[in-house]
């Protein structure tokens, strides 16, 4: 996957990369960690040809893309256990800030803690009005169809 003049990586640092995109590295940090890590220097370019998922690592082995989709899975499944990543944690931690910060007498803190709650919730802080059921809509034909037939002349 390497480009030209740049170093074929040994199979500990093509693991590191493969197992960095599927945890959605971005290229140009898995580069720099693969640098500072095995001593490599190789683009950004040349490292999304190990992920499976891009049009570059379309031809990349199945040792590679095994690899690949058992980090994934595995990172996502983990993603689960994080506390923060559920919406009722935050909105609890949420509150206890805006509690905390109330008590202080910070109330701008404060609001800006329940301005944020309200997107944790998503629209409850829009004047976003939703309309449900059958609307109709005419288009008139006539400025006198448009003025209900009362177009003043």
């Amino acid at each position: 996957m390497a480009g030209k003049g740049e170093p074929k990586l040994n199979d500990a640092a093509r693991a590191f990369v493969v197992t960095a995109l599927a945890c959605f590295d971005a290229p140009s940090v898995v580069a720099e960690a693969v640098r500072k890590e095995f001593g490599f220097v190789i683009t950004p370019q040349s490292i999304e040809g190990y992920d499976p998922t891009k049009r570059a690592g379309a031809k990349l082995s199945a040792k590679w893309v095994a690899l690949f989709n058992e980090a994934r899975k595995a990172f996502t499944e983990e993603t689960a256990t994080i506390g923060i990543s559920h919406k009722a944690t935050r909105l609890r931690m949420l509150q206890r800030m805006a509690e905390r910060s109330e008590r202080q007498g910070n109330i701008a803190l404060a609001a800006n803690l329940l301005e944020q709650a309200a997107k944790e919730m998503g629209n409850a802080y829009t004047n976003t009005r939703i309309l449900q059921g059958a609307v109709a809509v005419t288009t008139p034909k006539t400025l006198d169809d448009f003025y209900g037939g009362n177009s003043g002349s």
